[in-house]
């Protein structure tokens, strides 16, 4: 910092200061005669410069010891002035240098204690959320920002969380009767559900502190996720329900053929070789059912956990059209592919796209008509994403069927799908997958002239 000039009006005031006692002692001696006037003039003018400059250098030490005090104040280490001249300024110059030095060891140490804190509330596994007594955020982990996204500070909660009765169950922690006392219980628990896709099931548990922390904290929320454990549930009871349903058929079927086996057919080696055959086909779609079930169930139970590595498309393509070539052929149907040149990777898991594709061609060949082309194409769709589009020449689906075709075993022609080798479930692992990939599935339809799947991912960067 460079040095200033001493402002005259300061510098005229006490140098009229330090002299007024001289003055008045020259002026007693000459009125009393004790001194004559030339050399009481002449004293008077000896001292006056005599005081200007120890006035100047007293008043410099003073800039100096201002000047030092301030780069301290700064947080700066400033070199310790010399003020050899003015003993007591540097002697609180010296302690000032002592106090500051204090302050920043302490300064660092608060600041070290809450660096380890936030430390450690990022290493929670669970979103930490603490808020003020006006319900605005304070603090967050980086659990709470990968579930929720940015979350910045000095926000009501209720930009983050739109959910009423978490909400509630926030603003009732809080309150405080009239005595300024707080009213309500300290802790509480609320389920909810986030808004996907995919959806995910949630308990926050609630809990006031003691006393507000030195941040404003007075609340902690911190949200357990619960999907993969209420969707095991689901999938539980979903399984047993619809394995039940579609394999009570089948079942039927072979406890019968069984039945007549041993019975009336017994000896009829006719009879016998037909209901054998319809046996291993009945037992050949329970297996399959029971695969996709799996395979479903699988991919639901994953289906928050986003894949993240990079994919070639054409290759997964080009493999599943290996697979169906012959079915294809056998069907006189011609497959098609149309692969954008300088297409770019997509983000995904390798085997569950092979299935995806393998599904929805596979379906637009059984229901495409017999010498009918089922065209594959893929590209860029100009938004940081890559399509593949799956298009038959079969006879469509009505448009009041189409948002129900991804429920499980919904069949728009449930006879004609048992009689294709169909278990109902194909569309639904389409869905799920899709989901899982943070994708989207279009359908589009005309009645007699074919329909059009398309998956569209996220593109790798």
């Amino acid at each position: 910092m460079a040095d200033r000039p001493v402002p005259l009006r300061r510098y005229l005031v006490a140098n009229a200061v330090a002299l007024a006692p001289s003055y008045v002692a020259l002026a007693t001696l000459y009125w009393t005669g004790a001194l004559a006037g030339r050399p009481a003039l002449i004293a008077a003018a000896g001292i006056a410069v005599v005081t200007a400059l120890l006035v100047q250098r007293y008043l410099g030490s003073l800039a100096q010891f201002a000047r030092f005090v301030g780069n301290l104040s700064d947080e700066r280490e400033p070199v310790m002035p010399r003020l050899s001249f003015a003993p007591a300024t540097e002697e609180l110059a010296t302690a000032a240098a002592t106090l500051s030095a204090g302050w920043r060891r302490q300064r660092a140490s608060i600041d070290n204690l809450a660096a380890s804190a936030q430390a450690i509330v990022d290493g929670l596994p669970d979103p930490l959320i603490a808020v003020d007594r006006q319900r605005r955020i304070v603090r967050t982990n980086l659990a709470a920002a990968a579930l929720l996204g940015p979350v910045g500070a000095e926000r009501d909660l209720s930009t983050v969380l739109r959910h009423p009765q978490l909400l509630a169950a926030v603003d009732s922690l809080l309150e405080t009767g009239a005595d300024g006392n707080f009213t309500g219980v300290d802790q509480s628990a609320v389920e909810f559900a986030l808004a996907g896709p995919p959806e995910r099931d949630v308990i926050a548990q609630l809990r006031r502190l003691s006393r507000a922390a030195a941040d404003g904290s007075l609340a902690l929320i911190v949200l357990h996720d619960t999907t993969a454990q209420r969707r095991a549930e689901r999938m539980r009871a979903d399984f047993v329900a619809n394995a039940s349903h579609e394999l009570k058929t089948p079942i039927a079927g072979l406890a019968g053929f069984i039945e007549t086996l041993r019975g009336p057919a017994r000896d009829d080696a006719g009879a016998r070789e037909r209901f054998l055959g319809i046996m291993a086909e009945q037992a050949d779609r329970m297996r399959r059912l029971v695969d996709d079930l799996l395979m479903l169930s699988r991919i639901e139970q994953h289906e928050h956990a986003r894949p993240d590595r990079e994919i070639d498309l054409d290759r997964v393509l080009r493999g599943v059209l290996d697979l169906l070539q012959l079915k294809a052929s056998s069907r006189s149907v011609r497959i098609e592919l149309a692969v954008a040149a300088g297409l770019p990777r997509a983000i995904g898991d390798h085997d569950e796209l092979t299935i995806v594709f393998q599904n929805l061609i596979d379906n637009a060949i059984k229901y495409a008509r017999p010498s009918t082309v089922v065209r594959v194409a893929a590209g860029p769709d100009g938004q940081g994403s890559v399509f593949v589009a799956v298009s038959d020449e079969g006879d469509g689906i009505p448009a009041a069927h189409l948002p129900r075709l991804t429920e499980r075993f919904y069949r728009v022609d449930t006879a004609r799908s048992r009689q294709l080798g169909g278990t109902g479930l194909g569309l639904a692992i389409v869905k799920h997958v899709v989901n899982r990939h943070r994708g989207r599935l279009d359908i589009r339809s005309t009645p007699g002239k074919g329909s059009t799947f398309t998956v569209t991912l996220s593109a790798a960067d």
